[in-house]
């Protein structure tokens, strides 16, 4: 890569990590105030406040794994600057009209659009990363642009409570906007990389087509399979773990455990992100599939860790959440790695796109308001076993699937368009 070259890549790869961490804080504010919005809008004796507002979790999920196909298809056909400059835009409006909201409804109508927004952003964002840096640098790479997501979810849960505790909660929301739409207008500014690709020959891209081939490469579909699993145990533990800390383990002070668990999960994910992302690249010519080795053992890893968390008074409790939190998100860089490496760069922006809806329609959609209605009937430790038990699954499934990565990602580089000479 020549320096100019690598100078636009950098500066892009800057901003979609921008970007990026605006969309976990917008996402997580929520979970930061949602006792607050339970009991701004739900007496204290509903028994089921918790499955309603779990619930606005999946309807942003629902919205945002449905638009995604749609927005993926689109990135593979447009500029992908302009569909997530504009993508930004919807999303960034939409979290400030959630702190305008008068009624429930109302509140899950702006998460619903939240979630459109964020719809054009997800599928096109990694597969622009993938445009720019080579396939043995996508790991470090991808490992940046996902520092966000621990990061920008820690700051999520931290700004919302601690702004919520001096402003109420509707401020954090109010907030957010600007910068996002500033960054939105920047990426309209872009040139899309593929300008100076040469492309490949290849059929007539049908749906049907690009559907069938995505199912066919296997890594793909295990890859999928598991991070399926861990996102459902993803969801679940940050949605709950604010409410399960204050209600059912005695932490009253909500401000300060908002700040410690957030610090916790910037810290523990910043720093597991950027090292499974470097592992998975150091150790991919040696060993087969690395990118899921390294996923399936850090979430192995993880299980114990959470699990001894639970019954561990606190502060000692502290860390072992340190240590669940970090392996829990070593399979963040080389998962996303894998996935962008093993589908042809024509469909990579479907192929994205195809993941969001199943791991979101099958995982973070579902556990929330599940793992809410368990914690309601029965208390917030059983809620954890069925999370503990889905992250098992997502190891088991990355550390079989290893053996077809490597050969489905040389097949998807040999179909894939090469720079211009």
């Amino acid at each position: 890569m020549d320096p100019s070259a690598r100078s636009a890549a950098n500066r892009a790869l800057a901003l979609l990590l921008g970007l990026n961490l605006l969309n976990y804080l917008d996402r997580y504010i929520l979970a930061a105030v949602e006792l607050e919005v339970r009991n701004a809008f739900f007496p204290a004796t509903d028994p089921d406040s918790r499955f309603k507002t779990g619930l606005l979790a999946t309807v942003f999920l629902l919205s945002y794994m449905v638009a995604a196909p749609f927005f993926g298809r689109l990135a593979d056909r447009m500029s992908r600057w302009v569909l997530i400059g504009l993508a930004a835009g919807v999303w960034s409006l939409a979290t400030g009209a959630t702190g305008l909201a008068a009624t429930f409804f109302m509140l899950v109508l702006t998460r619903a659009f939240v979630g459109i927004g964020e719809g054009g952003f997800g599928p096109a964002a990694p597969t622009l990363i993938a445009d720019y840096f080579p396939v043995e640098r996508r790991g470090k790479m991808m490992a940046w642009f996902y520092l966000a997501i621990p990061v920008g979810s820690a700051i999520g849960f931290a700004f919302g409570g601690k702004v919520a505790e001096a402003y109420g909660w509707r401020m954090p929301f109010f907030l957010v906007t600007v910068p996002g739409l500033l960054l939105a207008l920047l990426c309209l500014r872009q040139r899309d990389p593929r300008e100076s690709l040469v492309p490949v020959a290849k059929p007539k891209s049908t749906l049907r087509r690009d559907l069938g081939q995505l199912l066919r490469i296997r890594a793909y579909a295990s890859n999928t399979a598991a991070m399926t699993a861990m996102t459902f145990a993803i969801g679940g533990i940050s949605f709950w773990v604010p409410s399960y800390l204050t209600e059912f383990r005695g932490l009253t002070d909500k401000g300060n455990v908002n700040l410690i668990f957030g610090a916790i999960t910037a810290g523990a994910g910043a720093l597991a992100t950027l090292a499974g992302g470097w592992m998975g690249d150091r150790y991919r010519e040696r060993i087969k599939g690395s990118y899921f080795v390294v996923s399936g053992l850090g979430m192995a890893v993880s299980v114990p860790c959470l699990l001894a968390m639970l019954w561990t008074p606190f502060p000692a409790a502290w860390v072992l959440m340190f240590l669940a939190v970090f392996f829990l998100f070593f399979n963040t860089g080389p998962s996303n790695t894998a996935l962008a490496n093993a589908v042809p760069a024509g469909i990579r922006g479907s192929g994205f796109a195809l993941n969001i809806l199943l791991i979101h329609a099958l995982g973070d959609a579902i556990s929330p308001p599940l793992l809410g209605w368990i914690a309601g009937r029965t208390n917030y430790n059983v809620a954890f076993y069925v999370v503990a038990g889905m992250m098992a699954l997502a190891s088991i499934i990355w550390l079989l699937g290893a053996r077809t990565l490597d050969e489905d990602t040389r097949r998807a580089e040999a179909a894939s368009p090469t720079p211009a000479a």
